[in-house]
């Protein structure tokens, strides 16, 4: 334990001096109305993950396979009724690909798969979402930023590998009634067992879920991660 502890404070610090360091720079990021330092450029990110791997972003096909998605925010069909971003594709850090990894491999060991509808979101996104619905009920606030800004939290279900089809939840994606809530119990056994296997998997590896939102997981970490803004077309160009 004393080793993990001391392990995540020097990973901690590597990142804050990393992040302090773009900061202090010459050409220095700026932060932004908010006083968050936002990396969105190549170069400043390039610096970041040099100093550090595990701050890089890395698409999750490349982890887990098959890698399902159905993208709500690049169509009207989500709570804002608006298209939130266009040609997306699921990425996350290093170290939650690998937990991912490990969550599929479980999960086909007994004919599921993950789905993603929600991975890497960059930080103008949350900016949008906020502007649309400035309820920090149902959008994060970009005074704080996001997990998924971080790279740190995906929005998921589980399906059947024979079939193709969802597993029965308590509640559609992004469903904000109570219905969501982890703690409310009024559901068949069906959907009660599927919501707990979906918890239970993901929280073996490292993810901590969300209370008020079956589907949003996020990676547990003593880590400080950065906050970025790298849209998806920059990064399908990155090797």
């Amino acid at each position: 334990m004393k080793n993990n502890y001391f392990k995540a404070i020097i990973g901690l610090s590597g990142v804050l001096f990393s992040l302090q360091s773009l900061a202090q720079s010459p050409n220095a990021v700026p932060k932004n109305k908010y006083g968050l330092l936002i990396i969105k450029n190549i170069t400043d990110y390039q610096k970041l993950i040099t100093s550090d791997t595990n701050q890089q972003l890395v698409p999750v096909k490349k982890w887990v396979s098959p890698t399902l998605t159905d993208w709500k925010y690049a169509t009207p069909d989500n709570f804002t009724h608006t298209v939130l971003y266009q040609t997306p594709e699921a990425y996350v850090l290093l170290p939650v690909a690998k937990a991912l990894a490990q969550v599929q491999a479980e999960l086909k060991s007994k004919g599921l798969s993950l789905k993603f509808f929600d991975a890497y979101r960059p930080y103008h996104v949350t900016e949008k979402m906020w502007e649309i619905v400035p309820d920090d009920r149902y959008a994060a606030n970009p005074a704080n930023g996001s997990g998924h800004n971080r790279g740190i939290a995906v929005d998921i279900t589980l399906v059947n590998l024979k079939t193709g089809q969802e597993l029965k939840m308590p509640t559609p994606f992004d469903d904000f009634t109570e219905k969501a809530h982890h703690n409310y119990m009024q559901l068949d056994s069906v959907t009660l067992a599927n919501r707990t296997l979906l918890k239970t998997t993901m929280e073996k590896y490292g993810f901590t879920a969300l209370s008020t939102e079956w589907w949003h997981y996020f990676y547990k970490t003593a880590t400080s991660y950065a906050l970025l803004d790298l849209d998806f077309k920059t990064l399908k160009k990155m090797k």
